[in-house]
């Protein structure tokens, strides 16, 4: 028999029903603050629990069966329910309970498995009501205020076109919501913003991706797909950041209704954004995660939508409001101290969920992302089980997955596997036509610049263009110096590469070592050691100031130098050769501390010849935290476990190895240029990640094994071969990354004393991509942006040398990933007349025989 005291007799029925979710019971209509007990099939209490002053009662972490009743114990008796059951995961209702509920145009309610009823607005392409349909049809799911009815693209036409004041009293939903509310109505898709439970107008009790929450998505799917106006009975699934990441749980669960998802600048982990190198991310997270429970309350105090809604009547939404009260604790997610609680994150983690995907996939993201991180690009490689995976990674910020070579992209992406249609000029022209407002309106300042036209309009059915698409994008598109043409901060990349895998394979793990004097170098020095005092107080927490606009072209980056005792740097000699970086990397230091135990942060930048230094990437880990996962750890990505039962302090007076992971970014040295790795307390390199660090006061002494049995060294991952088609970006320019004047830290030899050479490690001379590097601007001799190109098919023949395999390039029907081979080549044109790609200004000839001068596209060997 289950475990658990005898419930007490029931002496009448309960004015209330009880309802079970996935692993939890619910109820309304309790007698407010009554004690409540969940009884099983056995008359055993199960739980206990008590109402909130609503009369509202969720109580989870049940195991699920039937035969649970809900008993309310009063002073003169106990009344209960009748019998429910405990949901699991698979008890999924039958195909007529979501084909019964039929949805009109503006604000519905729908009901998930449980009973709970969400907000769901019905949005048709724009100029089109639902008996225009069938249409192709997309869901944005989001727990910001998504269902909102009013229009957000008639404000946005007030407000920067027409410059007047929409009278409508509707509501209009969150600007972090446009892409469901904004592009895909102006692109032809009907769109159902859906409002995730425990929000807005939405029923039931918030909880962060618990079970419930996820599995509403599911049901929503199956709902949405079964309408008449929803064009083959398929949806796809859409959205950025909130409503980006809740993607890839709801495809997780493999709704029969869903054709793909288009997720856009997402997380892998809620630890790793929340707990950054196991310190709780007291900046961004903490305050999201703030928003979060404030959304969370009934009306009037939660999202002020639904007060509105009310207002107006709404009576469907005001009885929605009775679970708010019971959202899950914000803090018992955050009580962990720093450690990784598994039953609390690892069903929450958008990894576990994505490797279950089995729909094709278009994701983007930043790997500098100032508000999830670039840790999400980790996941990749996970995924396995989807064969239509397509994901683009650049440099940037939060909005740069929709830079203007990603968006097209997207386009094609949802009209050939959601709308089971061709791509169309007219989606091009209307977001050329929008985009100067709507990224005013999403950014506050930052220009996209033309889009380049959509492919596959042409091709002679939806089916070849689903091959053509699904050959010409690669499984992972690197695009580099986003933001480094003319205007500078532009959201537009000037190249990519492309590859089968993430990380590269062709990513050779490089091995730079830090030596005296602040050296970097491939030489390991035969001993040394260095120390610092890690402070986070000796420089700002944030390198952008309070109130500052990180979207912006050119954000106003405060991004403070390491001086004096707090931190050490070491940087490498002049670079002989580019060195091209893709991918993470791993710092391995050897540390001993005065103290039990010490957080460290690492951050890699590159130091121009003019003495300009930008910003790459950065990790931080508690060296408490170094136990690592040995079957995920990789030479370039140490996996901490960031386990209570793995944590240890530092034994004192010895040295351990503390490998601390650095974020993934995509990047080439440029030759004469330097590679700077600097070390400090957590903090200072980041706009809106916060660390909840030892506040050391300069009183700890953390000291660094330079050489000798252990040898502390940073691991890069080099792409040999990988030559940049445009000159070094401007500093400051790169979106994402902020530049300073470099100020050498007190341990580093400034750059010129004594100096003997460059570094050792670079481009290796003589390879080649044989494909993966695209040409994606073309400029005139004044740097005026021309209009942007995709990559066109390369019209010579390349000829190898001595009987070799023959040499293979990307075209733009083909952007596929192939490995980097040794060629000698010979080029000739395949007709007298001028080549069709053309690199320098209009009416100058490309490559025109085996003497011409190379373009950026390849080179000699």
């Amino acid at each position: 028999m289950p475990p658990g005291p005898p419930a007490p007799s029931v002496t009448g029925p309960a004015p209330f029903s009880g309802h079970g979710s996935i692993g939890e019971a619910w109820a309304v209509g309790v007698k407010p603050n009554a004690k409540v007990l969940i009884v099983n099939a056995y008359g055993r209490i199960a739980e206990t629990g008590q109402a909130d002053p609503q009369g509202g009662v969720v109580i989870r972490d049940i195991q699920p069966g039937s035969g649970y009743t809900f008993s309310e114990v009063l002073g003169g008796g106990v009344l209960g329910t009748k019998p429910f059951a405990v949901l699991s995961t698979s008890d999924t209702p039958p195909e007529s309970f979501y084909s019964s509920q039929h949805m009109h145009q503006g604000l519905n309610y729908i009901t998930m498995r449980d009973g709970v009823q969400l907000a769901a607005t019905v949005r048709p392409p724009e100029g089109k009501t639902l008996a225009d349909g069938p249409f192709p049809t997309v869901i944005e799911y989001s727990g910001y205020s998504i269902a909102a009815p009013g229009n957000l693209l008639q404000q946005l036409i007030d407000e920067f076109v027409t410059h007047t004041t929409d009278t409508s009293s509707l509501p209009v939903p969150d600007s972090a919501t446009a892409v469901g509310s904004i592009l895909a109505p102006l692109l032809g898709f009907a769109t159902v913003s859906l409002q995730m439970r425990g929000t807005g107008c939405s029923g039931g009790a918030f909880d962060l991706f618990g079970l419930p929450s996820i599995y509403d998505g599911y049901d929503a799917v199956q709902i949405v797909a079964s309408q008449p106006w929803v064009k083959g009975h398929k949806v796809g699934l859409v959205g950025i950041s909130f409503s980006g990441f809740s993607q890839l749980y709801v495809a997780g669960t493999r709704p029969p209704g869903l054709a793909a998802i288009a997720p856009l600048s997402v997380t892998n982990d809620l630890y790793a954004t929340g707990f950054p190198g196991g310190m709780l991310n007291n900046g961004f997270a903490a305050r999201w995660l703030a928003s979060r429970v404030h959304d969370a309350q009934a009306a009037p105090n939660g999202q002020p939508w639904a007060n509105t809604m009310i207002q107006l009547g709404d009576k469907q939404c005001l009885a929605n409001q009775d679970l708010h009260g019971e959202a899950m604790s914000i803090t018992t997610l955050m009580r962990s101290g720093g450690l990784r609680t598994p039953a609390l994150f690892d069903e929450r983690a958008p990894s576990y969920w994505a490797t279950k995907i089995d729909v094709p996939t278009f994701m983007a993201g930043a790997f500098q992302d100032e508000e999830t991180g670039g840790q999400w690009t980790s996941m990749v490689g996970s995924m396995s089980q989807d064969r239509h995976l397509f994901v683009t990674m650049t440099n940037g910020t939060h909005v740069d997955s929709l830079n203007s070579a990603i968006i097209p992209r997207w386009i094609e992406f949802l009209d050939i596997f959601v709308g089971d249609q061709l791509p169309t000029s007219a989606q091009g022209s209307l977001i050329n036509t929008f985009s100067p407002e709507l990224y005013q309106y999403l950014t506050g300042g930052a220009a996209i610049g033309t889009i380049p036209s959509l492919l596959y309009e042409n091709e002679p059915s939806v089916a070849a263009a689903r091959q053509a698409f699904e050959k010409g994008n690669a499984r992972v598109t690197v695009l580099f110096d986003n933001g480094g043409g003319n205007p500078p901060g532009q959201m537009a990349p000037e190249w990519q590469a492309t590859y089968s895998t993430w990380p590269p394979e062709s990513a050779v793990p490089t091995t730079y070592y830090l030596g005296d004097s602040g050296a970097l170098s491939t030489s390991a020095p035969a001993s040394g050691s260095v120390s610092f005092k890690p402070n986070p107080s000796a420089r700002p927490a944030f390198d952008l100031p309070s109130g500052a606009n990180v979207w912006a072209a050119l954000p106003p980056y405060d991004w403070a130098p390491i001086t004096g005792t707090a931190g050490v740097g070491f940087i490498s000699g002049p670079l002989t050769e580019n060195v091209a970086v893709v991918g993470p990397s791993s710092l391995n230091l050897w540390v001993k501390s005065t103290a039990a135990d010490t957080d460290l942060q690492a951050t890699i930048s590159e130091v121009r010849p003019d003495g300009e230094e930008m910003f790459m990437n950065t990790g931080a880990l508690r060296a408490s935290d170094r136990h690592l996962d040995a079957a995920a750890s990789t030479a370039l990505s140490p996996v901490p476990t960031y386990l209570a039962t793995d944590a240890s302090p530092l034994p004192p007076g010895q040295y351990v190895e503390v490998r601390i992971p650095i974020m993934a970014f995509a990047y080439v040295f440029r030759k004469g240029s330097r590679i700077r790795i600097t070390i400090s307390a957590p903090g200072g390199d980041r706009p809106e990640w916060g660390f909840d660090t030892y506040q050391t006061g300069g009183k700890v002494t953390d000291t660094i094994e330079l050489g000798g049995p252990h040898p502390s060294e940073l691991v890069l991952p080099v792409v040999p071969g990988l030559t940049p088609p445009d000159p070094q970006p401007a500093c400051p320019s790169l979106r994402g990354q902020p530049c300073r004047k470099y100020v050498p830290a007190a341990n580093e030899v400034p750059p010129g004393a004594g100096e003997a050479g460059g570094t050792g490690v670079t481009g290796e001379a003589g390879v080649v991509p044989a494909a993966g590097v695209s040409r994606r601007r073309v400029r005139d001799r004044s740097d005026r942006l021309l209009a942007p190109v995709r990559p066109s098919p390369l019209p010579h023949s390349l000829r190898p040398h001595n009987g070799r395999a023959p040499l293979r390039v990307q075209t733009a029907a083909s952007r596929s990933s192939r490995p980097y081979v040794r060629y000698s080549l010979r080029c000739r044109p395949s007709r007298p007349s001028r080549s069709a790609l053309s690199i320098g200004p209009p009416g100058t000839a490309g490559p025109q025989g085996p003497n011409s001068t190379p373009s950026p596209l390849w080179r000699r060997t």
